[in-house]
């Protein structure tokens, strides 16, 4: 009787391999074709990009937070001191929540904007993916009727795509750098929110690469938030100390409003990337 022969697996159908160390080239590339091959069906040749906390929050949630808190205070003859300073952690979410709805406008005034334009799927908004500023950026999209992107990354503390990216845009990668390279090879224009150490990670990384020329397009950077920016970096003393070179403060710009934004971003577009809108086409 013949012996059945053994048929083996071909390699890029062996999960085992695809997942181990030996094939980290294979998945790198794959972050950065896979994305590519979408955009490309989807038309989508350039963005605009916002960065800041995930932590930050919708208004209205930490009002309501804020008041639940509150209320449980007021039930208790002695308040706790771990209350207390729930309390006082509630009025600071409910302060940096104006970064969220003012995310929120900007995003959906830019997406209105972008829509008038003769060529569809340019300029469009683009997040990390995720909750806070990411969340509003898409979230102002849709609510202009437009199309976003979400860029988000596997951590192990689960960060979940927002609700408000469509399907075929939302991205899930698992290299931090892949995610980072996507975020700024397709942008035109940045806008950091306030965020954390990843904030400034972005921030620090596209500054960088426009400072020694790497990045060779022309990208606008806008920090919204000018206060908050000037309290957590002093751009200025790095000039003082000779760190950076008073050139270097031409790399980025203020706002502190979402017209004030849309105004410096719209401003620099229509001079580095002239675009034809379906008014002047018509």
């Amino acid at each position: 009787m013949q012996k059945k022969r053994f048929k083996a697996e071909k390699a890029y159908r062996n999960i085992e391999f695809l997942n181990s160390p030996d094939a980290r080239v294979i998945r790198l590339i794959s972050e950065f074709l896979e994305p590519m091959r979408r955009l490309r069906r989807l038309g989508i040749r350039d963005t605009i990009v916002f960065f800041g906390s995930a932590r930050i929050k919708p208004q209205s949630d930490a009002e309501k937070h804020l008041r639940a808190l509150q209320r449980q205070s007021s039930k208790k003859a002695k308040n706790s001191r771990k209350l207390a300073q729930l309390i006082e952690s509630a009025r600071t979410d409910v302060s940096m929540s104006r970064y969220y709805e003012d995310a929120v406008r900007l995003s959906k005034m830019l997406t209105i904007w972008s829509k008038k334009f003769v060529q569809k799927n340019r300029l469009v908004v683009c997040s990390g993916g995720g909750p806070g500023i990411m969340e509003a950026a898409n979230r102002g999209a849709m609510l202009a009727k437009g199309k976003s992107i979400g860029m988000n990354i596997s951590l192990p503390f689960e960060q979940y795509s927002n609700p408000y990216i469509p399907d075929e845009l939302n991205f899930e990668f698992h290299y931090f750098f892949m995610r980072k390279l996507w975020f700024v090879y397709l942008s035109k224009a940045l806008v950091m929110f306030p965020g954390g150490f990843g904030t400034f990670d972005e921030l620090f990384e596209v500054l960088t690469l426009l400072q020694t020329r790497k990045l060779k397009k022309k990208v606008t950077v806008v920090l919204y938030g000018r206060e908050y920016w000037r309290q957590m970096v002093n751009f200025e003393n790095l000039v003082k100390l000779r760190l950076i070179s008073p050139e270097d403060m031409g790399l980025f710009k203020f706002a502190d409003t979402p017209r004030e934004a849309f105004d410096l971003l719209v401003r620099d577009l229509k001079r580095n990337y002239p675009v034809e809108t379906a008014s002047k086409a018509g």
